[in-house]
């Protein structure tokens, strides 16, 4: 049934807006399936559409074929993935690019149980397309023939065999996989039962056993009852496998009644009120342009998008802001900068925050920022991280390469879509898995608190300086992909991966891919370092003036560990 709309079943259901499909075992299948495939045919190719979709399944069984598109979620409504069961396919091709799926991006599927008629499925993705909570009974194919870059996947059990491809980077944590076949650059597993043993960098596979610290994605759930809630898992600390293994694992569900069910029509003032009457909030599908921030002030203030609803600040402020308070989560959302620079898009905690988090965490999971492609925009930095104690759990950052050339609004150029930091972490004990900052025209990344810990990293530096001298750090040769402050004494990195494609012009050197204090805390292992298009600029060296250069005739370097 179609949110909202009347019957003896949806009595119950929340009005989530004309973009939300919600599914229950009743609906007569071909209409169900024409809905899909009409919804697959609008954003197949929408690589920079407004329109945003979410499909939801509740409990039962369905014998469907779901072709996720751009800007398009697929979730079950079950407090189990087993509850909800799709006998077909929920799959990513890309046949709008013959087989390319280094643009597939923005779009999920979650909290599913798949069992595909021929045994195996497809979820052929490059960034910000996260694969979550899904049992899938077969096999499971990351690419379409031709290339293909990054991937997510997190509390999956993958009873076949995964075949990665092409792709380029992947990585799996805290899941239950059979096998996991391929390589190319950078893969890297966490707590993953039946991962392959670490060998980079041949194979390049990186395996740690367990998670030291990790929060699961909240979902939408419908009890037996027909009630509607958001269930919110509770921290897992040195966690391997999937959560739900043995049942609903450790967390709160939230009835839906204590959400604001947000709409794009409403503004920052009436959001704002809610959150300050003690409301989480449930955004529904669009774009919601801001001409404030939106502000979090309250403790274990859930925040969740639908459909990667997305926040556009208008006038130069903020997106959204956090008060240094404990257990806020924060997910499934798009972050558009706007055509007026923004200091900061995201703000977690305000400078100079100083309470200790670590009993109750804030999390930030699937919450991507992108900067131009759709439309102009500019922002000084898209995330900062001020509080201590804060996870990410996978977070795209992009200031945009290319715009919807298709629609003539190509909203991107070194003087246009200005964006100078990706992510700044000024906050101690800070976790991120499952990182990717790309093309931002200064430090992608800039680590100024202690005891940081990134697991995964996967950075291009900007395609678009014009020459070397307007990419240059001070005397250095341009500016690093990731930067750790030379007051921090304690960090670790594990699986990074960096890449120059310095197209407007090849001649580019990046002094240092990684540079960091030479202190005993300090370490990084398992980097790659490549020049891509065949030698299309320099990396000199992997981590300070360690490793060899990235270069025409050398395209690709490795690093084991540092020091």
């Amino acid at each position: 049934m179609i949110a909202g709309r009347a019957g003896a079943i949806a009595t119950r259901d929340p009005d989530l807006g004309p973009n939300v499909l919600i599914v229950d075992p009743s609906m007569p299948r071909a209409a169900v399936q024409a809905r899909l495939d009409a919804t697959f045919k609008a954003m197949e190719s929408a690589h920079f559409s407004d329109e945003r979709h979410a499909i939801l399944f509740k409990p039962g069984r369905y014998e469907l074929d779901v072709n996720v598109g751009f800007f398009t979620q697929v979730a079950g409504l079950g407090a189990l993935p087993g509850d909800v069961e799709i006998a077909g396919h929920v799959h990513v091709e890309a046949d709008w690019l013959k087989g390319m799926a280094l643009d597939n991006f923005w779009r999920g599927a979650e909290n599913l149980s798949i069992t595909p008629p021929d045994g195996m499925d497809r979820w052929a993705v490059s960034q910000a397309a996260p694969y979550r909570r899904i049992h899938l009974r077969g096999d499971l194919v990351l690419d379409d023939g031709g290339w293909s870059s990054g991937g997510f996947m997190a509390d999956c059990r993958i009873d076949g065999i995964i075949r990665s491809g092409s792709q380029q980077q992947w990585f799996t944590r805290t899941s239950d996989i059979r096998r996991w076949e391929g390589s190319n650059w950078n893969m890297m597993f966490m707590g993953v039962d039946g991962a392959p043993a670490t060998s980079f960098p041949k194979p390049p596979y990186t395996n740690i056993a367990t998670m030291p610290v990790i929060r699961d994605k909240p979902f939408l759930h419908v009890t037996k009852a027909g009630d509607w809630a958001v269930f919110v898992p509770a921290v897992r600390r040195d966690a391997h496998g999937v959560s739900w293994g043995d049942g609903l694992p450790p967390g709160t569900s939230i009835p839906l009644s204590r959400f604001l069910i947000a709409t794009p029509t409403m503004t920052a003032r009436q959001i704002n009120a809610a959150l300050a009457r003690g409301k989480h909030l449930l955004l529904t599908p669009g774009i919601y342009r801001l001409d404030a921030p939106l502000r979090i002030e309250r403790a274990d203030t859930v925040m969740l998008g639908l459909g990667l609803a997305t926040l556009l600040p208008q006038n130069g402020s903020k997106a959204i802001t956090v008060a240094d308070v404990p257990g806020v989560v924060l997910a499934g959302m798009l972050i558009d900068a706007g055509p007026v620079m923004s200091p900061v898009l995201v703000e977690i905690g305000p400078r100079g925050s100083n309470r200790d988090h670590r009993a109750n965490p804030t999390s930030l999971s699937d919450v991507f920022f992108r900067v131009g492609g759709a439309v102009l925009g500019t922002a000084d930095t898209c995330l900062e991280v001020n509080s201590h104690h804060v996870i990410g759990d996978h977070m795209w950052i992009w200031r945009a390469d290319h715009g919807d050339r298709a629609n003539g609004r190509v909203a991107v150029g070194w003087d246009r879509n200005v964006g100078n930091q990706g992510l700044v972490v000024n906050g101690d004990d800070v976790t991120m898995s499952a990182l990717f900052v790309e093309h931002f025209e200064k430090y992608q990344t800039l680590w100024n608190g202690e005891r940081g810990r990134t697991w995964f990293y996967q950075n291009e530096l900007p395609y678009d300086p014009p020459s070397q001298a307007a990419y240059m750090a001070g005397t250095t040769r341009g500016w690093a992909a990731y930067k750790v402050a030379n007051t921090v004494s304690d960090h670790q990195a594990v699986a990074m991966g960096i890449y120059a494609n310095f197209t407007a012009d090849p001649s580019i050197v990046l002094e240092s891919a990684v540079e960091a204090p030479r202190k005993p805390g300090i370490r990084f292992a398992n980097l790659t370092t490549i020049s891509l298009g065949g030698g299309k600029g320099t990396i000199a060296h992997l981590v300070n003036d360690a490793g060899e250069a990235a270069r025409p005739g050398a395209i690709k370097q490795t690093l084991v560990s540092y020091p």
